[in-house]
């Protein structure tokens, strides 16, 4: 069953002390497919990452992937405790980042929330703390 939305999307990065936040709101698809909650929405000009479309799959509160394709391609594997190695594509070039999960709080079925937070390395360097928090309102 898909479900059309409006999900308000705030992202928090914290890089050399510095907080840098943006906040997006933007249409989105939500379904459950084999028990994961599967969130799509195509980036906008705000994500800086125009063209592009995001998917977000949780299964539970213990691990999630964020997927982007287009313009701008990329796969993050979040699993709380554990460090993943990810492809993180750039008009550069791709990369490989490290990605350490800290905390993964699935509140879609009950409240409409998803939280994620995690670390970023860049070859084995510290990159940046990051935050998400989503919030579902049907559209």
């Amino acid at each position: 069953m898909k479900n059309n939305v409006m999900i308000s999307l705030t992202s928090i990065q914290w890089q050399n002390g510095e907080k840098n936040e943006s906040e997006l709101l933007t249409k989105a698809t939500i379904s459950k497919s084999g028990g994961r909650d599967v969130i799509f929405y195509e980036d906008t000009p705000a994500t800086g990452f125009e063209g592009s479309i995001t998917t977000i799959t949780v299964d539970g509160s213990s691990s999630a992937s964020i997927v982007r394709e287009g313009t701008a391609n990329s796969v993050l594997s979040l699993e709380i405790g554990k460090k993943h190695f990810c492809q993180y594509g750039t008009p550069f070039g791709n990369m490989q980042i490290g990605v350490y999960t800290h905390a993964i709080s699935n509140e879609l079925s009950e409240t409409g929330r998803l939280y994620l937070k995690y670390t970023l390395d860049l070859n084995s360097s510290y990159l940046s703390d990051n935050e998400i928090i989503m919030t579902i309102n049907q559209a």
